[in-house]
């Protein structure tokens, strides 16, 4: 009895054992939508080459960019990520939480001091910028103002992604800031506009595809995805409106990555990290996505590149802080829920 005993202890911590050494083969990465669009995507062929490289498994969750910070924050108790790939000021939100742990990886010194957090909690990996669509079948050319957008052909016809759950359409909000140069003056637009505005939308991504039937006029997006979209998305165009001041702006909205908080995999999330900033991924990111590589000794000659270059000459780019806009968020979401739904 003695002996058949000690036989199915040491069955259990076989299993146990086997248990956790297949676990240890994988990561688990939880990102905001756009870099695994299209196929190829350009996270389908990284993930694939860095499982080849490794024997890592990538384990891909995909949601909204604040819909990955809160699915981190309602399991840290039971952490289930190892990397977190999203746009600010989710990024913030992450890091100011306590969701993120301190990682420097290979090649940070290839990429702006701007885009790295001083304390090492993330990095960018892919830079992107806020811009707008249009159905180019139906409108002969596209609103060269925010003013135009209030025209009474665009009742019903407008939808943006909602600020607070989509970086687009946090962006969007930011974006309408600078253009009317303060926040009431934004705030008092949006409340104009949304009689135009078909209503809210939890994800951007979905709305080329209504610009692109007609069921939409305009709606807002980014380089990325928009360029990303536009082969199955004929009717659509790209356009950045300009604002009483005559300007057209954008400004950068990385992708960035980090490293969760009590990774079960740490080891593995340090090792995508590192290949996901190495300059041979960084060199297919346009190819492949039509983002623009974030480290600064990268300079792609396909022509994606050149096409996302192009779309934003004669566009005066600037850049928010993005602490300060998280640490105004909440505020500035309440006011923009009352601007929208204020008579």
């Amino acid at each position: 009895m003695k002996t058949q005993l000690i036989i199915a202890a040491a069955c259990a911590l076989s299993l146990a054992t086997a248990s956790v050494q297949a676990q240890s083969n994988v990561v688990t990465v939880y990102a905001a939508d756009g870099l695994h669009d299209g196929s190829p995507s350009w996270f389908g062929n990284q993930f694939e080459a860095f499982t080849k490289a490794t024997g890592v498994k990538v384990q891909y969750i995909e949601a909204g960019s604040s819909g990955v910070v809160d699915r981190l924050v309602k399991e840290k108790a039971n952490v289930q990520a190892d990397v977190l790939v999203t746009l600010p000021p989710f990024m913030q939100k992450a890091a100011a939480t306590g969701m993120l742990q301190p990682y420097v990886p290979a090649g940070a010194d290839k990429i702006a001091a701007r885009d790295r957090d001083p304390k090492g909690l993330y990095i960018a990996m892919v830079y992107d910028y806020p811009s707008f669509v249009y159905n180019s079948a139906i409108l002969k050319n596209p609103p060269k103002t925010y003013a135009d957008l209030l025209a009474p052909q665009f009742k019903q016809k407008i939808q943006y992604s909602t600020p607070g759950q989509a970086g687009d359409g946090t962006a969007l909000m930011l974006q309408v800031f600078h253009a009317y140069g303060s926040k009431q003056a934004g705030f008092d637009y949006l409340h104009k506009l949304q009689v135009n505005n078909l209503g809210p939308s939890p994800s951007t991504g979905k709305l080329t595809s209504l610009v692109n039937k007609g069921e939409l006029y305009v709606a807002n997006g980014d380089i990325q995805m928009n360029l990303l979209q536009l082969h199955d998305n004929p009717n659509v165009r790209m356009f950045f409106p300009a604002g009483p001041d005559g300007k057209r702006a954008t400004f950068s909205l990385p992708y960035y990555i980090g490293l969760v908080s009590g990774a079960p995999h740490s080891a593995n999330g340090k090792k995508l990290i590192d290949f996901l900033l190495s300059a041979p991924a960084q060199q297919e990111v346009s190819k492949l996505a039509f983002g623009l590589p974030a480290r600064t000794d990268v300079h792609p000659t396909d022509s994606n590149f050149r096409a996302a270059t192009a779309v934003l000459e004669g566009v005066d780019i600037w850049q928010p802080d993005w602490n300060q806009v998280l640490q105004d968020l909440q505020a500035d979401i309440a006011a923009y829920n009352r601007a929208i739904s204020s008579e």
